[in-house]
């Protein structure tokens, strides 16, 4: 036998053990980050465009330093629990390796230290049984799929399809270096430029053989038609435009949590978008973190975050009732998990996991 077929085995003869068509079906498997080491990044004016003022400032004073410890400790101790809870459920449960995010690295014309390993959306888009690296446009995440390098080679081992976007070179053509916010009223402008493909893997959201996208502070339309171009004509790639003035990730705008069951955030979706028009379209309850917890990277819409572990189960902030009634009200079972300080970091249970496979097959939805 030669070394590659040792290696690989009896994989290739195999079902994929990646394999995921949208945001409900059974989750069977699924990826949770981690939060160990956080840093806050180097500052450059991609860090800068989602962020508010209050933010951009916490940013620019801490550039390159740690996360508060205590922080770091809750977040943890909540990511823990909602492995464990996921696992209690029947879903299998892998973790990235911890990684030092305070190492400097660069190629020709820039270097940066990392962020962190808490945000596998982010970074992995699952489609079918095709798990794609994201070409990410912050250079403090050039390096960000490390730490899951190892469950991708494992993956692959056994059988999925293992695809990295192009490299991005993140030169500093990709960015408006005066960018600024734009006035009230007026389109948005993008801190980044068409120079190359670029997309975060959170700006997409999956509804079978539909899929809609945003451009954003890190996807830009070049990525989005990357991503078009290479899933082919099994899948319709819809670009939407929503009404928000710091986008980045779809997440907390438009998430669907059931064939014809869709929720969103008004302000940015003051129109649904014309596929979606024969679904059931509830508004997210307002928000009830309290003014006083920190929120280094989102706005409180981080609520509607949520978690499909099923059709009728949905993972919700323990202290968010509101969200845990909608959820009651549409049929579906709130499943409560502590995580309020783990969306100090800029996310939820959307953000903080990839759903790795599904039971369920490719079909159409719309």
């Amino acid at each position: 036998m030669h070394d590659l077929d040792h290696a690989l085995g009896t994989a290739t003869a195999a079902s994929s053990p990646v394999e995921c068509y949208n945001e409900w079906d059974p989750l069977e498997e699924v990826i949770v980050g981690i939060v160990d080491n956080a840093h806050f990044p180097p500052w450059h004016v991609a860090v800068g465009a989602p962020l508010s003022a209050a933010q951009r400032e916490i940013f620019q004073q801490r550039a390159g330093q740690p996360f508060p410890a205590d922080q770091v400790a809750a977040a943890r101790d909540e990511l823990d629990q909602l492995a464990e809870i996921l696992e209690s459920m029947g879903v299998v449960v892998r973790r990235p390796e911890p990684r030092d995010h305070s190492a400097s690295y660069g190629v020709p014309g820039w270097s940066s230290t990392g962020l962190y390993d808490a945000m596998p959306r982010d970074l992995l888009l699952v489609v079918g049984d095709e798990i794609i690296e994201a070409p990410m446009a912050w250079r403090s995440r050039y390096h960000s799929v490390s730490a899951f390098r190892p469950l991708l080679k494992d993956y692959f081992r056994r059988g999925a399809r293992w695809t990295s976007a192009p490299k991005p070179e993140l030169h500093d053509d990709l960015y408006v270096e005066d960018w600024t916010d734009q006035p009230d009223g007026e389109p948005f402008r993008s801190v980044i430029t068409e120079y190359e493909p670029t997309f975060d893997a959170a700006d997409f959201m999956r509804f079978g053989r539909d899929i809609f996208a945003q451009r954003s502070h890190v996807t830009n339309g070049m990525g989005i038609e990357w991503l078009r171009r290479h899933l082919g004509d099994d899948y319709r790639v819809h670009e939407v435009t929503l009404e928000d003035d710091h986008p980045m990730h779809i997440d907390a705008s438009l998430v669907p949590l059931a064939p014809g069951k869709l929720l969103i955030q008004a302000e940015r979706v003051p129109e649904v978008p014309s596929l979606l028009k024969d679904w059931e379209v509830r508004v997210a309850p307002t928000p009830v973190i309290p003014d006083s917890h920190p929120l280094y990277m989102t706005s409180k819409w981080i609520n509607m975050n949520v978690l499909m572990i099923d059709e009728e189960h949905m993972l919700v902030e323990a202290q968010d009732v509101p969200m845990q009634r909608l959820a009651e009200s549409w049929g579906i079972t709130p499943v409560p998990c502590p995580f309020r300080n783990f969306n100090s970091f800029g996310g939820s249970f959307h953000c903080a996991t990839t759903d790795v496979r599904r039971r369920g097959e490719l079909r159409s939805y719309l």
